[in-house]
């Protein structure tokens, strides 16, 4: 009996040592480098200019993309519009005049005040407090006509994606019972103001939850030491008197691209695991000191799109035993605002997704390495190490969390909802000039990326994604983890 059992144990381990060989070897047969490094030439080009989702660039992208899925053979979603999600968008630019006298004090657009969204205003309101602004502050509450003044964001949620997702559901229950506006006031001390005001006001694209090209006005105000809310909620300051001119809202569609390749198992087949990739990118911009103003993301997030791409390509011909969920999504760099719609308007029951193995980049500065931001937070991390090593290269964690990485990408709008989600990173051993000299710059380009580390990352990530998607197990959460109870709740598993 020993023996016989040896045997079976010896069996078992050749059968999935070359199990494990043999999707290596067929990616490595399946892997097409030139034609990988000519999707990343074209989707990281001048042509494109910088795939910003509110250029009509951003079209051809989308449609580039498309075009890949249906060449190899990725078929569409039933209840898309082809391979595009649409998205309803509303682009609001600046206001010519913005100005709140609350008091004695008066707030300016662009120095201590910004407005985000909505129409033109004039007129003098009464002002209302209402905690955080969600619905259970409004009960009992009559804000009809009114302002409603909050604090930015929410509890536990007070990321730079929380505060515009957050903001996104104010805006719509504040017009729902009848405010004139949206008022929050700014109190953030880990984002400083100027940051903010550096970075929004310029034109900025939201979810058009309305459906409406002008909607309520929507407001920060600096306060971070929480005077004016203050002043309002003890009854010192109960009106604004307010003036905004020149506000400019258009509604555009948006388009994430989406496809689906079935599974083998006539069960595990009802099962997705989500691979997806961000493809816009932040467009023109000043040029610097070569003159250049494209900012071609190849490293974000070109590369992370080329991988989503090579994986339809895999995977059509070499189908694993759950079904492949492909999404490149748009307008991340506006907030996350692509995946945020998928995550709230799925084209696939989120409780069959049972993985989302996302990619974002910033760069890179170490060849030998894949930084996973999650790496540690779920079962299946240990299959994802596999697969890194299998093409010489190590998978190691987030080493610079005080950058909050996790919840700065596309991951988070799934991993909220209790689907365990990482993000496949190029490798970085800390968040240093070497990664800044490329994020977010007119320097990002294909010419100086290193092919060959490319190449390994790639294929990687196929692995890591065919591994999962055939493992006996489903991933979860780790035990503790702040996304474990919604994990469980999503998947019935409490």
């Amino acid at each position: 009996m020993k023996i016989k059992g040896s045997l079976l144990f010896l069996t078992a381990l050749l059968s999935i040592s070359a199990f494990c060989q043999n999707g290596k070897d067929a990616i490595e047969k399946n892997f097409n480098e030139r034609e990988s490094i000519s999707h990343f030439r074209y989707l990281a080009s001048d042509e494109l200019m910088g795939r910003d989702p509110i250029r009509p660039e951003i079209d051809a992208a989308a449609r580039y993309i498309a075009e890949q899925f249906w060449k190899y053979g990725a078929k569409e979603i039933p209840g898309a519009n082809a391979y595009y999600q649409h998205i309803p968008f509303r682009l609001s630019t600046p206001p010519t005049k913005g100005e709140i006298t609350i008091g004695n004090k008066t707030f300016t657009h662009g120095s201590d005040m910004l407005v985000l969204d909505g129409s033109s205003l004039v007129g003098t309101y009464e002002l209302i407090v209402l905690g955080y602004g969600l619905s259970e502050d409004y009960a009992g509450k009559n804000v009809k006509g009114k302002i409603v003044v909050t604090n930015v964001g929410a509890p536990n949620r007070l990321s730079p994606a929380d505060l515009f997702a957050v903001g996104r559901e104010k805006m719509a229950l504040a017009k729902s019972n009848g405010a004139v506006a949206l008022m929050e006031m700014y109190n953030v001390p880990t984002a400083p103001w100027n940051f903010a005001v550096s970075f929004l006001n310029r034109r900025q694209l939201t979810i058009d939850e309305t459906k409406e090209a002008n909607s309520l006005p929507y407001i920060w105000i600096n306060d971070l030491k929480n005077v004016n809310i203050n002043a309002i909620g003890q009854g010192n300051s109960n009106t604004a008197t307010i003036q905004i001119l020149g506000k400019v809202n258009k509604n555009i569609i948006g388009k994430n691209v989406i496809a689906i390749i079935e599974g083998t198992d006539p069960v595990l087949k009802q099962e997705y695991i989500m691979l997806s990739a961000h493809y816009d990118h932040i467009g023109v911009g000043r040029p610097n000191a070569d003159g250049d103003s494209i900012y071609n993301g190849a490293r974000d997030n070109a590369v992370g799109t080329v991988a989503v791409i090579n994986a339809a390509r895999y995977f059509a011909e070499n189908p694993p035993k759950r079904s492949v969920l492909l999404c490149a999504w748009t307008a991340e760099e506006k907030g996350l605002l692509g995946s945020a719609y998928f995550s709230e308007n799925p084209l696939i029951p989120l409780k069959q997704i049972i993985y989302n193995l996302n990619i974002d980049n910033a760069g890179y500065n170490d060849t030998s390495v894949v930084t996973v931001v999650g790496l540690g937070r779920t079962t299946a991390d240990h299959l994802i190490s596999e697969a890194t090593a299998a093409f010489g290269l190590e998978s190691i964690t987030d080493p610079s969390p005080e950058q909050g990485l996790y919840d700065r990408s596309d991951n988070v709008n799934f991993a909220r909802k209790g689907i365990p989600a990482p993000t496949f990173s190029l490798g970085f051993r800390a968040f240093d000039e070497e990664i800044s000299r490329y994020y977010h710059q007119a320097s990002d380009h294909v010419d100086d990326f290193d092919m060959d580390y490319a190449a390994k990352y790639w294929k990687s990530y196929i692995l890591a994604a065919e591994k999962i998607a055939n493992w006996k197990e489903r991933p979860e959460w780790n035990a503790g983890d702040k996304y474990e109870n919604a994990g469980k709740s999503l998947y019935g598993t409490n």
